[in-house]
């Protein structure tokens, strides 16, 4: 399952539409038992060329620690560090250690391999729905999705090839609130914000860890590139080569709320440091009703790509 997303055959946009046919996230996440109930494989897919995207590994090792886990618990928390980066034609293997299951709480750790070689570390925790107190502070106003600029749409009609070969543009919906003017405020003090709207591109089945896993891949999709807003556009408004090297070095999540992948979510995205090669950004997921449903730290690493001669 997933290989054939990595070679896809270049499909022209139907002309009544932006976009060709979207790819289903879910199918794409897919894990498959490797043996006993502890092993799964996955398939990764084409990122920034030449690398896998992080996220799908992030996503599937969180689904594999699930996999393990009592149906009734969901994932509240995850640390991730990405180790090597991953190619986009070879499978991932996910071999995944029971560390603790309490009366609420459920630990897992999960190694992901690819060719014998750790690519991601990430521990997990799960827990059983409880009633408690609830509040949280208001959401970030923004325009509703349908009046945001849709970058991969423009994509679709404006290179058709490039988008036709993409994987994340046909997976995933995207639009991007006032991005000029958060580009523009990102090059006048070298820090940024970035606030979009995102889903998946398709409808997910109703099950709750593939719910969050998908948000787990979401929630890495836009956030070390906010970082580097100061020196380039969001990639898919640019066709230039990046003048920037940005790689995903650690991740955290906590998931507060329940919600769907496959509905609008506001991420609102702030970089807090750039310094010794490294930028940290935090995020924060809200519902269309305005709950606030996860937040997010990051830290990558971001270079300055030489000049080509």
């Amino acid at each position: 399952m997933g290989a054939q997303y990595n070679q896809l055959a270049v499909v022209q946009p139907d002309a009544t539409s932006d976009r060709a046919d979207p790819l289903p996230l879910g199918e794409l996440l897919g894990l498959v038992e490797a043996s006993g109930d502890s092993a799964f494989t996955g398939m990764p897919h084409m990122g920034r060329p030449p690398r896998a995207f992080g996220g799908v590994t992030l996503a599937q090792a969180l689904l594999a620690a699930g996999r393990t886990v009592d149906g009734g618990r969901q994932p509240h928390s995850l640390h991730a560090y990405f180790l090597r980066s991953v190619a986009p034609e070879a499978s991932v293997a996910y071999e995944v250690e029971r560390l603790r299951d309490g009366a609420s709480y459920a630990a897992r750790q999960v190694a992901a391999r690819q060719d014998g070689m750790t690519v991601l570390s990430l521990s997990a925790s799960f827990k059983k729905p409880e009633s408690a107190l609830d509040h949280q502070p208001e959401m970030p106003a923004a325009p509703a999705p349908d009046d945001c600029e849709a970058p991969y749409e423009a994509m679709a009609r404006e290179h058709p090839e490039r988008y036709a070969e993409s994987v994340i543009p046909r997976a995933v919906d995207l639009r991007l609130v006032e991005a000029d003017a958060d580009e523009l405020a990102a090059r006048a003090d070298g820090m940024s914000r970035r606030r979009c709207w995102l889903r998946a591109a398709r409808p997910l089945p109703d099950e709750p860890l593939l719910h969050a896993a998908a948000l787990a891949y979401l929630s890495d999709l836009t956030i070390s590139p906010t970082a580097a807003l100061p020196w380039e556009p969001h990639g898919a408004r640019s066709s230039r080569r990046s003048r920037v090297m940005l790689a995903s070095l650690d991740h955290a999540m906590w998931f507060h709320r329940p919600t769907r992948a496959d509905a609008w979510l506001l991420y609102a995205q702030h970089t807090t440091n750039l310094s010794d090669g490294r930028a940290m950004s935090r995020g924060e997921l809200w519902s269309q009703e305005g709950q606030l449903v996860a937040s997010v730290v990051q830290e990558a690493l971001i270079r300055h790509r030489p000049a080509v001669t």
